[in-house]
């Protein structure tokens, strides 16, 4: 079987392209900028974004599922080519969609509710390699400033996220369902720097900002408000699916999620001076 993975030089798309090959699939990958793709030879690599509808309907043709992403463009905006991408993939024939949700169900998966392509809905609560924002600090530094810093979070390594979306697109019979993919423990903001610091035996220090000056970075960093909101809400008073560990990764993948910890070794060199 052949599968479009969307997104796919991303935190997570990566992934789900190296586990759709370790599965023996075959897979196109699509990306708006082709020459800094970087993916394994034997990768098909297609030119399209998902804010132009049009510019992905050659890379639909023969595939049976696609790993679908819900925000485009640089300013990472909740799509809303929802309807557009809904209606082409079933007159592609796709048979499944696996939808990678940014914190809240939006256009994309509304439409696809309404459609006729199986889909399921992947909702990580946050990924472990958001946590490489910090980097420049802690090399530069040896602290990070980040809001809400006692909040915990059930963060997942990436690599789970695509284990679990491609084993869902290469078994099926995961349609209809929404699924919280969580790390195997919750983490607060401390916590993980203290975790690197470990790791790295260095001691690092956490100086904690308000919410109003973390909403005047993200303004400064380009965010549209809608993203400021959801980051604000889902960080500061996260609901309780967010740092409640669940077994999701173990029942679809058939083993446990990879620790924080595993995490920051496989990443230290980001970290280090």
């Amino acid at each position: 079987m052949r599968f479009l993975v969307t997104g796919a030089t991303g935190k997570a798309g990566r992934h789900v392209v190296e586990e759709l090959l370790r599965l023996g699939h075959r897979v196109r990958a699509l990306t708006r900028h082709p020459a800094r793709a970087r993916l394994p030879g034997q990768v098909e690599v297609a030119e399209g974004d998902l804010t132009d509808p049009d510019s992905v309907r050659p890379a639909l043709r023969g595939v049976t599922g696609v790993h679908l992403l819900t925000v485009g463009g640089d300013d990472y905006a909740t799509l809303r080519t929802g309807p557009q991408l809904a209606t082409m993939t079933a007159e592609a024939g796709v048979r499944r969609v696996t939808l990678l949700w940014n914190g809240r169900p939006g256009p994309v998966e509304e439409a696809f509710e309404r459609g006729d392509v199986e889909w399921t809905r992947l909702q990580p609560v946050d990924f472990m390699s958001n946590t490489l924002g910090w980097a420049p600090d802690i090399r530069a530094e040896g602290r990070v400033s980040e809001p809400f810093g006692d909040v915990p979070m059930a963060v997942i390594h990436e690599a789970d996220v695509g284990a679990v979306a491609a084993a869902v697109l290469a078994q099926g019979e995961h349609g209809g369902k929404a699924y919280t993919l969580t790390g195997p423990q919750p983490y607060t903001a401390r916590q993980r720097l203290a975790t690197i610091g470990k790791v790295l035996g260095s001691e690092l220090h956490f100086d904690e900002l308000t919410e109003q000056q973390a909403r005047e970075r993200w303004r400064r960093a380009g965010l549209d408000e809608e993203l400021i909101e959801l980051l604000a809400s889902w960080q500061g008073d996260p609901p309780p699916e967010a740092y409640t560990v669940v077994p999701t990764v173990r029942e679809i993948t058939g083993r446990e999620p990879r620790t924080f910890e595993q995490w920051v070794r496989e990443h230290a060199r980001h970290f280090t001076p």
